[in-house]
Order: structure tokens, then C-alpha cells, then sequence
């Protein structure tokens, strides 16, 4: 008969989501591998933490962020069709001052 050796496995640390989201955080800025590291964690954890993150995002959510994105791109473009027109006309009045 074998006997087992009294294993004890290292016990499960619950976490808070306010904590799980403050380790995505810091993983965005310095780097998942780092930030594992820091809090003492493993990769895997982090990189879990942001997919269910990212799951449990609303709808309404990830709407609002892609409609702020395009009000602001919508706005670059417009600057910069304005530049252009700007430098057409200075081009083609710069071109009649040569001739």
C-alpha cells in the first residue's frame, strides 16, 4: 500500500475587481510581463482578467467609445482637408508670383 505525502496546495487568493482592474491598468502601461511581476502574480492571471474585462464591457459601452473615436477622426479630417485646400491656394499663388 502506498501512503500519500500530506501535499498542501498553496491556497486560492480571491481578488477584488477593483483590483483586477487597477492590474489591467498597469498592465496597459508597463507591460503585462511587469506587471505580473510586481503584483506577484502570474501572466496568465492578468491576461484572463482583461478578456472577462473586456467581455463584460457593455454594448452601450464599446458604442459610446467607437462614437467618440469617429467624432474625433471626423474632426481631424476635416482639419486636414482644410490645410490642404490652404496649401493649394498658396501653392497656385506662389506659382503665378514666379511666372
Amino acid at each position: 500500500m502506498t501512503t500519500r505525502k500530506n501535499s498542501k496546495k498553496p491556497q486560492r487568493i480571491v481578488r477584488s475587481d477593483e483590483y483586477k482592474r487597477d492590474a489591467v491598468k498597469l498592465s496597459d502601461t508597463v507591460g503585462v510581463t511587469e506587471a505580473a511581476r510586481q503584483l506577484g502574480i502570474q501572466t496568465t492571471q492578468i491576461y484572463s482578467w482583461r478578456n472577462k474585462i473586456r467581455v463584460n464591457e457593455t454594448r452601450s459601452d464599446a458604442e459610446t467609445r467607437l462614437m467618440d473615436e469617429n467624432a474625433r477622426l471626423k474632426q481631424e479630417l476635416a482639419e486636414k482637408k482644410q490645410e490642404n485646400e490652404f496649401l493649394k491656394k498658396a501653392s497656385a499663388y506662389f506659382a503665378r508670383q514666379q511666372k
